[in-house]
């Protein structure tokens, strides 16, 4: 990975690969029609006070709170099953890997994201994007506070970064400048918010959805074509 590239493209996958929104109504569907629709909102309030604690998604740890606040159900066993079990590649947005493959053409793609090391990863195999980056995969509690160690794991002439949070592409580019070009697709409901947009300047490009990465031409930014397996 020491091998300087003329550009990495680096992928955020919650939200931006991945339907996450989707998989997180799913998930609390299902406690509300297994415990009931009081359950479901003190899911989403453990959910809430591990990220506020972790400063990332952290599920597992959410799921072994709502365990132990229910130990004395049998039925609660399930749920860290149903999580385990889902089916996560069902969830990636339409043609987030046509996306993928196409800007391979010009750079190396990589995983970027944020989350715990045993559930992120989980999903990341899931989903089948472990295998579609060829196992490039950086995987941080704050990566926007990681960029040092990303430049390290794949150094690059230029990076382009594609995440569904302004907030992040703006902390990005302003710690690297014109080193990175920021692209917004807005999906998910974090780029959807007035109030997370809010005093936050625009990406260098927005697109409506991941797979609209396939009308835009790389060469002016990243130079041309080269050959890597995606």
């Amino acid at each position: 990975m020491s091998d300087t590239h003329q550009a990495v493209f680096l992928f955020d996958v919650d939200d931006t690969l991945l339907d996450n929104d989707r998989m997180k109504s799913d998930l609390g569907d299902y406690v509300a029609a297994t415990f009931g629709d009081t359950a479901r909102d003190e899911l989403w309030a453990l959910y809430e006070e591990q990220r506020d604690k972790h400063g990332y998604a952290d599920f597992l740890g959410t799921l072994e709170r709502f365990r132990l606040a229910h130990i004395e159900d049998p039925r609660v066993l399930s749920l860290a099953n149903w999580v385990i079990d889902y089916p996560f590649v069902e969830r990636l947005f339409p043609d987030a890997l046509a996306a993928v493959r196409y800007v391979s053409e010009w750079g190396l793609p990589v995983i970027l994201t944020d989350g715990d090391g045993v559930y992120q990863p989980h999903k990341l195999e899931r989903a089948g994007l472990i295998a579609a980056f060829g196992g490039r995969v950086l995987n941080y509690v704050h990566k926007q506070k990681e960029l040092d160690a990303v430049k390290r794991a794949f150094p690059a002439q230029h990076y382009v970064l594609v995440d569904d949070k302004l907030s992040v592409l703006d902390a990005v580019k302003r710690s690297w400048g014109g080193n990175v070009t920021t692209v917004f697709p807005r999906q998910g409901h974090y780029a959807n918010d007035p109030e997370k947009l809010k005093g936050l300047p625009p990406a260098d490009i927005e697109i409506a959805r991941i797979g609209d990465l396939m009308m835009h031409d790389f060469g002016p930014i990243c130079g041309p074509k080269e050959e890597i397996n995606p």
